[in-house]
């Protein structure tokens, strides 16, 4: 479980690929911001631009880690199968603060960017997501792009998809890989967890 508050932007350093076919995975080394694995151990989950990943090995005097990736998630996720930054953020602990939303750190869609540029201070974002996920998505409510919890301002359902508008604050823009985004960049995208219950409940049989 996660908040959506990126904790730290890491890199992408290598890429291995764990068998010769389309059906192997990945192992991906993640480099990390000095310090950072101090407190995380082999098997912790951590999110890699919001998609949740065990640790499979540690070295936290080089500040890297290591993640295997399978082919199943490399085909619902985008930006984890190549060289670059990342953003990532160490699983919730039970005594934290919950500063974003609550976030299971599982893709539900990959959405693309139409629109980024700096408006005032701040910079807008618009990401045109899959039509399957427009009914989960409001205004004011909260979405997961790249692993950062944000707040919807604006919302259009146009042809191929559902056109969410989001303002970002020049602190997210520096403190996380989102200010690397350009028009046509792949994210991930995860609806909030109470939308998910909501459309269930709604749509579950009636018990007989």
């Amino acid at each position: 479980m996660f908040t959506g508050i990126i904790t730290g932007v890491g890199r992408i350093a290598a890429v291995h690929a764990l068998g010769s076919s389309s059906t192997h995975g990945k192992r991906l080394t993640i480099s990390c911001p000095a310090d950072y694995l101090t407190d995380v151990g082999l098997g912790d989950s951590i999110a890699l631009n919001g998609a949740c990943m065990t640790v499979t090995t540690l070295d936290a005097s080089a500040d890297q880690f290591t993640v295997d990736i399978s082919a199943e998630s490399l085909d619902k996720t985008a930006g984890l199968d190549a060289l670059g930054p990342i953003n990532l953020e160490k699983a919730l602990r039970a005594n934290d603060r919950l500063g974003g939303h609550i976030v299971s750190g599982h893709v539900d869609g990959i959405g693309a960017v139409i629109h980024f540029a700096q408006v005032g201070e701040s910079w807008e974002l618009r990401v045109l997501a899959p039509t399957a996920l427009a009914k989960f998505l409001a205004y004011k409510g909260s979405v997961t792009v790249n692993g950062v919890s944000l707040t919807v301002n604006r919302i259009a359902d146009i042809a191929g998809g559902c056109e969410v508008s989001i303002n970002l604050i020049p602190h997210t823009v520096e403190n996380t890989s989102l200010g690397n985004l350009a028009k046509g960049s792949r994210v991930n995208l995860e609806i909030d967890t109470v939308a998910r219950y909501v459309e269930r409940m709604l749509t579950a049989p009636a018990a007989q």
